[in-house]
């Protein structure tokens, strides 16, 4: 095949009696997998069930530090500084890889999530700051980053491996940030045009915009949602059509 992405999606998000997402099922289809770290959704119970999950499955496993907001589910902006988040996302981190390690794993990769990505796409000193969170804990991890990003540039200077990540199911703004969840063009919808908005940019290297423009970026890992009614659907049909175009699907850290 003349192209390989890696198919990610975020798990591990249930939370005491409250559940969320199709954890199990969807990694029969995903290569890689963001658990959550407790701060914006997850807690201990769950982040071992959903390592252990992730390794009989073979896939490759990454933290998703968060903000300290359950009641926002990770999604509110705050004010942090530098400190404040290198402190939380080490802190994350370390969380989850005792459990990876307890269970016989390696961590594979870390993809901070919700407001704390957005912020880091464009706030260069809180990229720096992640990256140098997850350096300093593991050098060898690969570091998630929405495509052209700060966060991407930040990785790279610290001398992390990266990962441009596009998302199938998001909308885009002519400067390749996401469109804002609450605007009513954020999310896309229908599965095929999902899938071919994916397609296009792993081929292509291009997405369309809002306002009809194109957008160049990378893709090294697609993001899929599995909290949807129908995202069980949309990772089955997502992980077959990807190989029927030529795109083979494999964990980041398998890529060479």
């Amino acid at each position: 095949m003349a192209f390989k992405v890696d198919l990610n999606c975020d798990m591990g998000e249930s939370f005491g009696a409250y559940r969320m997402g199709n954890d199990a099922e969807i990694l029969e289809f995903v290569s890689s997998a963001n658990i959550a770290c407790g701060f914006h959704a997850g807690d201990p119970s769950t982040m071992r069930k959903t390592v252990r999950m992730a390794l009989e499955k073979g896939v490759g496993i990454g933290a998703h530090p968060g903000t300290p907001d359950l009641v926002g589910f990770g999604r509110r902006a705050m004010a942090l500084s530098a400190d404040e988040a290198y402190d939380l996302v080490v802190y994350q981190i370390g969380a989850l890889d005792a459990f990876v390690r307890a269970e016989g794993g390696e961590m594979q990769h870390v993809k901070p999530h919700g407001a704390l990505y957005n912020m880091a796409a464009k706030d260069a000193a809180l990229s720096e700051a992640i990256a140098e969170a997850v350096y300093k804990v593991n050098p060898e991890l690969v570091l998630f980053g929405l495509s052209g990003s700060e966060l991407v540039r930040a990785g790279e200077k610290t001398g992390l491996r990266t990962a441009s990540e596009v998302f199938s199911d998001r909308t885009y703004q002519p400067d390749g940030s996401l469109t804002d969840r609450r605007q009513s063009n954020a999310l896309i919808t229908d599965p095929g045009e999902a899938i071919a908005q994916v397609i296009r940019m792993v081929k292509e290297g291009k997405v369309r915009a809002a306002d009809s423009t194109d957008v160049d970026l990378r893709a090294d890992t697609i993001c899929i949602h599995g909290d949807g009614v129908t995202a069980l659907d949309f990772a089955r049909r997502i992980s077959e059509e990807l190989p029927a175009e030529g795109i083979e699907v494999e964990a980041i850290g398998a890529f060479r």
